[in-house]
């Protein structure tokens, strides 16, 4: 097979799973093809600012003041729109904020094209149909569930991550020789082994005391001071991390309110070293966002799903739940009592863990890489 030249992935920064699914397969890409230019390109940073300010950060704004609203417009948007010409519209304006990116894209001259979210799928695909741009799609899927918006003529290959995900597809009428079930990419690096306790004794932690991983999302949205002082209320006989992700302001109150509590906590910002705090922890306390569950499934880790962004996230839940991989922690008011319950019962933590394991593609990156190699060479 002859390998690729140029490699192009592309996603959007609404919300930090698009850009992490692109990170893993970019690393994925370099391994597989050390030879090729390999690409990862944010397309809203080649839209205008008033675009990606629209785009982008109002998405994080919803999600905070007004999560429900994202759960309406998820389930209207998943279906065929009633009235055709809105949703020209709604392409026109993409597109007339779009050109620089699709200047970029010729101009890079791929020879195969990825995408982990359905923004730049969607303007390349009107391109691919207006014959002005000829190179294989494939499309990574980043949740558990495939929204309409993935949907466009003329891509070659989907990514999913599970069986239901592609019956769901071929439902739909895509052909199965252009679906896999592969898994969301992850960062290659949570494939690697790695001994509990030589980590918790390298980073500080008791070997003994059962650890509760506490996970806000790469920009730290949601009541997450509340959901805290519920786990410290109940969790005396346990040391808790909290990852903040780049919410540098919930980092240093969560910091100044950790001081005075009797369960050993320590607060973390970003970190790099997410593979490393899943290795360690016992159980997840999380949003169910698609990244991070599927890293915590690579890790045989047991989730409790708080904070979940109706839409995609809630769909994510009911899976995890059904498997048998995750309890839910939305209600604060009993968050504390059904941890500490689940943190004293070993049996059904092993069978949770066990859940976990049948749901993980840790190599999802490398498996997709691969098969994009082959997409280019086509």
């Amino acid at each position: 097979m002859r390998e690729p030249r140029r490699i192009l992935l592309l996603s959007a920064s609404a919300g930090a799973g698009h850009l992490r699914a692109a990170q893993a397969l970019e690393l994925a890409c370099q391994r597989a093809y050390p030879r090729a230019e390999v690409k990862h390109v944010d397309t809203l940073e080649l839209t205008p600012r008033p675009f990606r300010k629209l785009y982008g950060e109002k998405y994080l704004e919803v999600v905070n003041k007004a999560p429900e609203l994202l759960g309406i417009l998820y389930d209207r948007t998943n279906r065929p729109p009633r009235h055709p010409a809105g949703e020209r519209l709604r392409l026109l304006v993409e597109r007339l904020n779009t050109r620089p990116f699709v200047k970029f894209v010729r101009e890079f001259a791929p020879d195969v094209v990825c995408h982990t979210h359905f923004l730049p799928e969607e303007i390349l695909a009107h391109q691919a149909r207006k014959g002005r741009l000829n190179v294989p799609q494939a499309v990574v899927v980043t949740d558990f569930e495939v929204h309409r918006f993935w949907l466009h003529d003329g891509v070659r290959r989907y990514f999913v991550a599970r069986e239901d995900a592609r019956e769901h597809l071929l439902a739909l009428g895509v052909p199965p020789e252009r679906v896999r079930v592969t898994g969301i990419p992850i960062d290659p690096v949570f494939a690697e082994p790695r001994q509990r306790d030589e980590l918790r004794r390298r980073h500080g932690l008791e070997l003994d005391r059962p650890l509760v991983l506490v996970s806000c999302g790469g920009f730290g949205v949601g009541p997450i001071e509340l959901l805290v002082e519920a786990l410290w209320a109940r969790l005396a006989d346990t040391q808790l991390v909290i990852v903040t992700g780049r919410n540098e302001t919930l980092r240093l109150r969560l910091e100044q309110r950790a001081a005075p509590s009797s369960v050993p906590t320590r607060v973390l910002g970003f970190t790099r070293e997410m593979h490393e705090w899943m290795a360690m922890a016992d159980l997840l306390v999380s949003k169910p966002g698609g990244l991070t569950t599927s890293e915590a499934l690579a890790c045989a880790l047991p989730m409790v799903v708080v904070n979940a962004i109706p839409g995609q996230e809630t769909r994510n839940a009911t899976m995890l739940f059904e498997e048998g991989a995750a309890i839910s922690g939305e209600n604060l008011l009993t968050l504390g009592p059904r941890v500490a319950r689940l943190l004293a019962d070993p049996a059904r933590l092993e069978a949770m863990r066990r859940a976990a394991l049948r749901l993980a593609h840790p190599t999802a990156a490398l498996d997709v890489a691969r098969e994009l190699g082959r997409l280019g060479d086509a």
